[in-house]
């Protein structure tokens, strides 16, 4: 029986990538460095159909890497009692004269005290598409590249969203970017009207790490439970489906740790690039027993930046996670209610741990360009050990446990590379640090309303703001 599979192998000659990556090969770091230097291995991405004698003959050729049977992935989609509220006068109503309006997450990530704005970085955004003449995205060279067939655009709107968060500019007088200085971004369509799959997807990290991007960012998954039904409506019996559809997913994260550690390896002549993916929104906390999973592939890979969603909490004592978003997350960042670009122009406000993410990939935008104007070497992974540093493991409401957040709530650099160290404050002292505006929120999150996307006031959130780092100082 023939079977779709993605063959991942080596083009960069003398070392094939198996060998590299086999930890047995380099018993010397040394070594290692040296060879890599030498020849760093250079990924290629095939789509075959195989079978299983095939595929065991295609494993000995010299710079085959690894092979994955084609599985389905679905978007993370936004959680459905708060997709695409409009925005409308709310946000001119709640706006006084002289003040900055904004989405209350450009505040929580502190982007509106960073003097960094992301210029000079390009960035990646694997998702839907985009709704390449929306206002948000004037003055941004976009360069499209569509991996589903479907062409490219936004038919969903769910990557227009997300790429007004990670780098939007001014819609209707509110900011909605992190990174409102980017100028070039790649856009990867990876999800279509019909889904996606796993081809889709490592082809288009390739892609972008190979144009440049040094930040990339996913808001897809593996889709266990579609790959599982096309075999049964295929007549596979419930049994053998179930275990050919956990060797696929097994397989597909074995190819993609791979690809992304061959990607790693580059580094030393590329600079590399942070992968940020959001880490799904299949949890439920509000429902009795609190039902909740761990990050979705491939967030669940250790080289890449899994995020997670917080919203305030409504008794004012932080941050909590929200409800729907899934755990085991390295870090997390603002995720219900944000308000951002929309298909077609203006404003929506979506929820999501997928609107999570462009938030951690704007601020590690802001992070390459701290980094690229101080006097260290600009890589991936000087550029990520500051993102982690800069994060906050304060603030968050006493429930909430450090498993579930992370290292923490992401942070923009404000004046430069240094960090300084914030003590552990009580719980009880959040409530005035917390700005009105993020408050009113939580309340009206808790008692179960749709919330309607606010403009929040840069002078009171940073007055705040201001008070914290002076009682923590």
């Amino acid at each position: 029986m023939e079977r779709h599979y993605t063959i991942l192998t080596d083009r960069g000659g003398r070392f094939p990538a198996r060998h590299l990556l086999g930890r047995s090969e380099f018993e010397q770091p040394l070594e290692m460095a040296s060879r890599l230097m030498a020849d760093p291995p250079q990924p290629a991405i095939h789509r075959e159909r195989l079978t299983a004698p095939e595929l065991q003959e295609l494993e000995q050729e010299p710079d085959f890497v690894a092979a994955a049977e084609i599985m389905r992935t679905r978007l993370l989609a936004p959680v459905a009692d708060e997709v695409a509220q409009e925005v409308g006068p709310t946000v001119t109503r709640r706006a006084t004269k002289g003040r900055h309006r904004q989405s209350w997450g450009i505040g929580a990530v502190e982007a509106d005290k960073s003097k960094f704005t992301g210029a000079g970085v390009t960035v990646a955004l694997l998702d839907t598409g985009i709704d390449a003449s929306h206002l948000a995205f004037d003055g941004v060279e976009l360069v499209e590249r569509d991996f589903t067939g479907f062409g490219n655009g936004d038919l969903d709107g769910h990557g227009t969203h997300c790429a007004g968060v990670l780098f939007g500019r001014n819609v209707e007088g509110v900011r909605i970017g992190v990174a409102p200085g980017i100028r070039s971004a790649l856009i990867g369509k990876i999800v279509g009207p019909e889904g996606g799959d796993t081809d889709m997807m490592v082809r288009g990290v390739c892609w972008a790490h190979e144009a440049g991007a040094r930040v990339i960012s996913m808001s897809a998954g593996f889709d266990f439970d579609a790959t599982l039904n096309e075999r049964l409506a295929q007549g596979w019996p419930n049994g053998l489906a179930t275990s050919a559809t956990l060797e696929a997913y097994r397989s597909n994260l074995k190819l993609l740790d791979r690809l992304l550690q061959m990607l790693r390896l580059q580094e030393p002549s590329t600079g590399g690039a942070i992968i940020v993916a959001a880490a799904g929104n299949d949890s439920s906390r509000d429902s009795a027993g609190e039902f909740v999973t761990s990050a979705c592939p491939p967030a669940s890979s250790d080289k890449v930046i899994s995020v997670g969603s917080i919203d305030p909490d409504s008794t004012g004592t932080g941050y909590r996670v929200s409800s729907f978003s899934n755990s085991s997350v390295e870090i997390v960042a603002p995720g219900r209610n944000i308000v951002s670009a929309g298909v077609g122009g203006g404003l929506k406000a979506m929820s999501g741990t997928s609107v999570a993410a462009p938030h951690v990939a704007g601020v590690a935008a802001l992070w390459w360009q701290a980094v690229r104007q101080s006097e260290l070497p600009a890589n991936a992974t000087l550029v990520r050990g500051k993102l982690f540093e800069g994060a906050r493991s304060v603030g968050f409401a006493p429930a909430v446990h450090p498993a579930e957040r992370g290292a923490g709530r992401i942070v923009a650099p404000r004046d430069g590379l240094a960090v300084s160290a914030r003590p552990a404050a009580a719980a009880a002292e959040w409530r005035d640090q917390l700005c009105p505006e993020h408050l009113e929120i939580g309340a009206k999150l808790a008692a179960g309303a749709i919330v309607e996307p606010i403009s929040v006031g840069a002078e009171a959130a940073n007055t705040a703001l201001s008070r914290s780092r002076r009682s923590l100082s």
